[in-house]
């Protein structure tokens, strides 16, 4: 799905708004880690939130599975003359490709796992697996920052569609839209559909979709918790407000690695 949507990517994503939105939290949580930290940002997408880290300072490595996104992730770093580099490299699998790259020597001072990417392991293994491979590429006492949806609400609200976003480009227009199909089985099959038109002519139409495991507010602190992370906890969003399962957009979780 992400090779496939990576050329669109930046344009679903308002990124001054979100940038602006998220990124005192994200500073407030890793300054007493000192401005020279080491940070490692797992299923990066296109790296923005990377590049904007390593603009304040910190040393930043980013990852995803996604061929696409680290191209465009790469492309990125060129046009803002950021020092980050772009790793493909997938959950589970993260410490053992940053140490062939040399880039897991010292371990790092923080993960960060953002914009709902853990719901994309499918099983309660292939989860212990990636909370793990985070462990192992963090320090003693380093830093865990996780921002997934709020499957709390969704699941019991059955909270089908999301907010659409638009994107204009010259004479070019785009618009995105997004929703869920509940699986008998408990999983979710996420769609975006893209429309995109050139000036006033006939929309084009593509739908690309993944499947995602909803991960709920009590299985992930377990998880976390059962893969040594301590000191948990929890936001409604990236702004620091309190969690609340049933009206919070998002989930998003803090820990520290056990010493």
């Amino acid at each position: 799905m992400y090779d496939a949507f990576s050329s669109d990517y930046d344009r679903f994503v308002n990124w001054p708004e979100r940038l602006r939105m998220e990124l005192p939290f994200i500073l407030e949580l890793l300054a007493p880690l000192g401005g020279q930290a080491r940070v490692l940002d797992a299923a990066c997408g296109t790296g923005m939130h990377a590049l904007a880290l390593a603009q304040q300072g910190y040393r930043v490595v980013g990852t995803d599975l996604s061929s696409g996104m680290i191209e465009r992730a790469r492309a990125n770093a060129v046009e803002a003359g950021g020092q980050v580099e772009f790793v493909v490299a997938c959950f589970g699998e993260l410490a053992p490709v940053l140490r062939s790259e040399v880039l897991l020597d010292p371990p790092f001072d923080a993960v960060l796992c953002l914009g709902n990417s853990l719901p994309h392991l499918l099983s309660p293994e292939d989860l212990e697996a990636a909370l793990l491979d985070f462990s192992a590429c963090l320090r003693p006492g380093g830093q865990l920052l996780i921002q997934s949806r709020n499957f709390d609400a969704v699941m019991a609200q059955h909270l089908r569609w999301m907010e659409p976003q638009s994107y204009l480009e010259g004479q070019s227009e785009w618009i995105f839209v997004r929703f869920y199909d509940f699986e008998a089985q408990g999983l979710i099959t996420f769609n975006i559909i893209t429309l995109h038109r050139e000036g006033r002519g006939d929309w084009a139409q593509n739908l690309v979709t993944t499947q995602l495991r909803p991960l709920l507010h009590a299985e992930l602190t377990g998880a976390l918790a059962q893969a040594g992370f301590q000191g948990l906890t929890s936001h409604g969003n990236m702004a620091g407000a309190a969690f609340d399962p049933v009206t919070s957009g998002n989930l998003v979780l803090t820990g520290r690695k056990h010493y």
